[in-house]
This record gives C-alpha cells, structure tokens and sequence, in this order.
C-alpha cells in the first residue's frame, strides 16, 4: 500500500451544504461568508470560488482582499478589521473593497482623504466585547459624520459583535442585542450582529446580515457543555487530516516512547508511528490519550509530539499494517475533540496547517 504523508481533504460539497444550512438557520439575512485566515486554513482563493451564492466575504487584512480580486472574485468583500493606514484607502477604492470604521483614526482618515470614488462603510458599535468598535455615546457623531462625507456610500451598514453567544446560559448575548437595538432603532437601515454561534442559538440576533465563520466549515461554534435549546444546524466538517502509519513495532511493559520518555507502557502493546507532527500543523501540546482514527476505531495519543511524527498505541492485538491510512480530524473524528485534548480550540487548528500538507479536494 502506498504510503500517505500529511494531506488535508478539502470537501467542497460539503461547504455548500453547510452555506445551505446557514441559510436555512437565517432565512431572511443575507450571507458574509468569513474567509480570514486563508479560509481557516481551507484556502482562501478555493473557499470563495466555491460559493458564488455567497453575498458577501469579510476577510481580515487588505492583503487577502486583493488576494480575491486577483483571483476572479468579484462579490462584496468587507475588511473586518478597516484600514490601518491612509495609504491603504486608494487601494480599497481601486479593488472596490468595502470598509468597517471602528475608530477616531479611521474616521477622520475616511472623511479627510481626497478619493476617487465614494466607499461602502460598516460603522461598527462595541455593545460589550469591548475590543474593536466606538463607545455608544459615539454613535450619533460617527453615524452623521459619515452620512455627510462625500467618500461615503449611502446605507452605511451598522454592525457589532458577540463575545459570549457561544454559551446559550449567558446573558450578555441579550444585553448586547438589547444596547444593539437601542444604538441603531432610527430608520431603515442594514444592521448586523450575529457570528456563528448566534447564527445556531440566537434568532434574533440574525438581523439583516449574518457572518458565518466557523461553522461555514463544518465545526460546531458552541461550548460541549452548553444545553442548546434548539437543533443545531446540519453542518459537516469540510477539511478531514489525514496521513498513514509509516512504522509498527511492538513493546513490552514500562518502555518509553518518544522525547523525554514521557509515556512508558504500562504492558505489552504495538505501537504505530504516523507521519505527522507540529511541522504540519497537528498541535505540539496534544496530551496522551487524544483520540486518532486508525482502521473504523479511536485509539489514543502516546508520548511527545515531534515534528514529523506522533505515535499511537494501537492496543496488544492490533492487526494494522504500514501504511494503512490514519485520520487526524475530519469526519470520523470531530476537530472540536482534538482541541479540547491539545488545551486549544478549533479555530487554531484549522488555520495551522501547515503549507508542506498536500491538498486534496473533492
């Protein structure tokens, strides 16, 4: 059998089905599909070409929106975070980017500054993160001063963003959704709150706009131990990691594996050696026991993470052989799970993969 190194499959039907879901959670909004991250580590120029019914993608810096006008991109593209630079304005006017206003610099740079054409702005509101966005008090003078600049479209979109929707017993979901609602109430204007988590627990934070991330790849935003008081939305995961056991050898009792012999069997077992390791992406403080998929079972993590490689116990009766492919997280094994072992989340994960992973779609 030949032998598979690191290779992430990348599913794009069911990233479709996902956006289906999403739009069936928030019939009424329309889609800002978050492509940050190079897509969460899926591929940022891949990701958007496979959703053209997307209404919009938001991405972080300008470097990727450039990256998608490049590539034939031609929807609505939102840069999450603004501008940083006054430099950067032309730019946006030139690749017809549109821009969040978070701050005072921002502000003055956007009304100030002699454009080309008009830009389509999202004032963003801090209603309890308190991490980007202008004080409530602010709004008006931000709102009028934007409303009057001739470098600004008509129907500023108003936005905020939820720090705690992923826990459904937490009321600070409500209390932002209410300041929200108090901030923007006047006129008919495009509002948008909800991120994953209140796209699958918070209907009513959907808004005219919802912005999908996480689960736009299939993994599920809300904490384990939150008791969801609706179904979650029908979402697989898009990238399944997947390598191959390059090695098989057996131990007996109390021999260590690995760097610093940080694990020792407690008996005789088989041991397999897969190649992979935190020069691909797969985390280096994965704790013995986190779960790999090897042959329909989970077996568990032993000893240290190295670079290249990880080993397993496949268990004293083990029948599998070199070569015999191992999956890492995907669709037999949720991500979510590997990230609770490594003390990390899932977001992490994804967007670490490394670029000496081979690709595959399908």
């Amino acid at each position: 059998m030949p032998i598979r190194t690191a290779t992430a499959i990348i599913d794009l039907q069911a990233l479709t089905n996902n956006y289906q879901a999403i739009k069936n959670c928030a019939p009424h909004s329309k889609v800002l599909a978050v492509l940050k991250a190079n897509a969460y580590g899926h591929g940022l120029e891949r990701i958007a070409q496979a959703l053209p019914q997307a209404d919009a993608f938001g991405v972080a810096r300008i470097g990727e929106a450039i990256l998608l006008r490049d590539a034939g991109i031609t929807q609505p593209i939102v840069l999450l975070e603004g501008f940083f630079s006054i430099d950067e304005l032309s730019l946006i006017a030139q690749h017809n980017l549109q821009t969040v206003i978070h701050n005072k610099f921002q502000l003055t740079a956007i009304t100030k500054t002699d454009l080309s054409k008009p830009l389509k702005v999202w004032l963003k509101i801090d209603t309890g993160m308190h991490r980007l966005g202008i004080n409530p008090d602010e709004f008006k003078t931000f709102f009028q001063t934007l409303s009057q600049s001739k470098n600004v479209q008509p129907n500023i979109v108003l936005m905020s963003h939820l720090g705690c929707a992923d826990d459904t017993h937490n009321n600070i979901t409500h209390v932002q959704t209410e300041l929200f609602n108090q901030i923007t109430v006047d006129g008919p204007i495009e509002r948008s709150l909800a991120n994953s988590a209140g796209i699958c627990s918070w209907p009513i934070t959907h808004y005219d706009w919802v912005r999908p991330g996480l689960m736009l790849y299939g993994v599920s935003p809300m904490l384990e131990n939150t008791d969801e008081t609706r179904e979650s939305p029908d979402i697989s995961p898009v990238m399944t990691l997947k390598s191959s056991l390059i090695a098989i050898r057996k131990l007996n009792a109390n021999e260590p594996v690995g760097y610093g012999g940080s694990w020792s069997s407690a008996k005789p077992t088989i041991i397999g050696v897969i190649a992979i390791g935190y020069g691909d992406g797969y985390p280096r403080h994965a704790k013995n026991g986190t779960p790999v998929w090897v042959n329909g079972r989970i077996v568990p993590l032993v000893g240290r993470v190295s670079m290249d490689m990880i080993t397993v116990d496949l268990g004293a009766s083990s029948t599998d052989e070199v070569g015999d492919e191992v999956v890492l997280w995907g669709k037999d094994l949720p991500v979510e799970k590997v990230a609770e072992h490594a003390t990390t989340i899932p977001y992490e994960l994804l967007c670490n993969i490394s670029r000496r992973v081979h690709i595959t779609l399908v």
